[in-house]
């Protein structure tokens, strides 16, 4: 947890957030045009909805109104209906009513009204409007007092047919003026879309220039780490350790570039590490095979041999020579680490048939391995030093008649040895520091040399996990453990091992 801390402290411009300024570049200035774009249309349509509803109320006035007011008043003045009862006739409108609901609509459209002409005869408008008022008034007089008709008449003609046709031309010049606003507006809408045109090819120029400096500054701060990582990767991967990244970016890459340098110098120390113990192993194994190949145990097995031979008892001899032979070549097994457990077999096998001649007063043996693990791959001089151990520390103390008991067998995925004798054992403080001595590596024991390089081989080849334990009891004998995982001899191993 504390290594991820420090290495979320040392990213100070993650990819992230320079692929987010990328981003941003491109898009807030193109964010800022289709704003600008968006307010501007919708204020256009603003504008020309206005104009258009405006143009509407009077054009719909334009076509109406006159027709209806002359209409309305010349019946009132020839007395076919009176101000009271107008409003009984569907044909007909009330003038006043007429009036008030002109003078209500163009007043409304002087409120919203911006253009000045088009606000010039709406107030000329509205004017006529209420001089039409009047004039109404007077025929509503003079209608009232009766005795008035060619008054009304020519009041008519002179007074109400006039204004509403002022009105009217009044209503023409707004409409006419507000057809020109609109394309004033369309004008003007015309140019700002001009202009807008050449505002984005240089906006999106600048963009596109700006988004290919940053894509290019991010890339190279991106592949440029990464090409040197790949370099590096490369000559470790060749064998060179020495090498180191040391990028400085302080994003990802950097911490990338940190565990790969970090990385680097712990598979040095690793790698000299396996060397020392590679070394430590081929030592261990040379001054275990020569212990296997001392003199005196050569010594005495020809003495034996020709001490036969001199009694005649070739046959024995000739057994016993054999059996030497098979001994020294499994010891061997032409520099090979790994042999079958078949082959572990007949090695200990033949190192007993050897011993049992010398002391056949006071060894037997028996070896009890599971066929169906004799496929499996072991470390040479695995048994053979623990069965020389039983012989020498076990029985041969014993001056008297002892067993060896050799037993292997699967347990899951493990391989289970056990090297049994019936010798003179040990005391617990003795087998406490047998213990100790195996449990160190095999140059630094000073007894039990043999087992301590039996473990120590194990445990360098498989795992701490594996290894050795040890049993003994006063009197009753000792018994050792060997466990290792249950692996299959590879093909090309066991090729060479049947070549043998």
């Amino acid at each position: 947890m504390d290594d991820r801390a420090a290495d979320r402290e040392k990213i100070k411009y993650p990819l992230r957030i320079k692929m987010l300024a990328l981003v941003l570049t491109a898009m807030v200035p193109l964010l800022g045009i289709a704003v600008y774009l968006i307010v501007a249309l919708e204020d256009y349509r603003n504008v020309y909805d206005s104009i258009v509803s405006n143009m509407t109320v009077a054009n719909n006035y334009n076509i109406d109104f006159k027709d209806e007011m002359d209409e309305s008043i010349y019946k009132l003045v020839v007395g076919y209906v009176s101000f009271d009862n107008i409003h009984e006739d569907e044909t007909l409108e009330d003038p006043y009513l007429l009036i008030d609901e002109l003078r209500k609509e163009f007043t409304n459209l002087m409120g919203i009204t911006t253009d000045r002409e088009s606000r010039v005869w709406l107030q000329s408008l509205l004017r006529n409007i209420d001089t039409l008022e009047d004039r109404v008034d007077d025929i509503r007089i003079n209608v009232e007092q009766g005795g008035r008709y060619d008054e009304n008449v020519k009041m008519l003609d002179n007074n109400i047919y006039i204004l509403t046709e002022l009105i009217q031309d009044d209503i023409q010049y707004y409409i006419y003026y507000q057809t020109k606003s609109i394309e004033r507006l369309t004008t003007q809408l015309n140019e700002q879309v001009n202009a807008f045109i050449m505002l984005c090819v240089i906006v999106v120029a600048a963009i596109v220039v700006v988004v290919i400096l940053i894509t290019l500054l991010i890339l190279k701060s991106i592949t440029n780490p990464l090409e040197k990582l790949c370099r590096i990767t490369g000559q470790i991967s060749k064998g060179d350790f020495n090498v180191r990244a040391k990028i400085n970016t302080m994003d990802e890459i950097g911490v990338l570039s940190d565990s790969v340098d970090d990385m680097t110098e712990k598979l040095e120390i690793m790698v000299k590490q396996i060397k020392d113990d590679e070394r430590k192993m081929r030592h261990a194994e040379l001054r275990l095979l020569q212990e296997q190949i001392n003199p005196h145990f050569l010594y005495n097995t020809l003495d034996t041999i020709i001490w036969l031979i001199e009694g005649n008892d070739t046959e024995k001899a000739v057994g016993m020579v054999m059996s030497l032979s098979e001994f020294f070549r499994l010891a061997l097994s032409k520099g090979k680490e790994y042999i079958t457990i078949r082959e572990e077999e007949m090695h200990i096998r033949s190192y007993l048939e050897i011993q049992q001649v010398r002391y056949r007063d006071i060894l037997d043996y028996e070896i009890i391995i599971n066929p169906e693990v004799y496929d499996c791959r072991i470390l040479k001089l695995t048994l053979q030093p623990l069965v020389e151990n039983s012989l020498y520390h076990g029985i041969k103390y014993k001056r008297a008649k002892g067993k060896i008991t050799i037993e292997g067998g699967e347990d899951g995925e493990l391989i289970r040895f056990s090297v049994r004798d019936n010798g003179v054992g040990m005391e617990k403080e003795e087998l406490e520091r047998l213990r100790e001595e195996i449990s160190r590596p095999c140059k630094e024991t000073k007894k039990g040399f043999g087992l301590a390089n039996v473990n120590e081989r194990i445990r360098m080849n498989f795992g701490m996990q594996y290894g050795m334990e040890i049993h003994s009891v006063k009197g009753e004998g000792t018994c050792v453990n060997i466990t290792i995982p249950a692996q299959r001899l590879e093909y090309s191993e066991q090729e060479e091992a049947d070549d043998e």
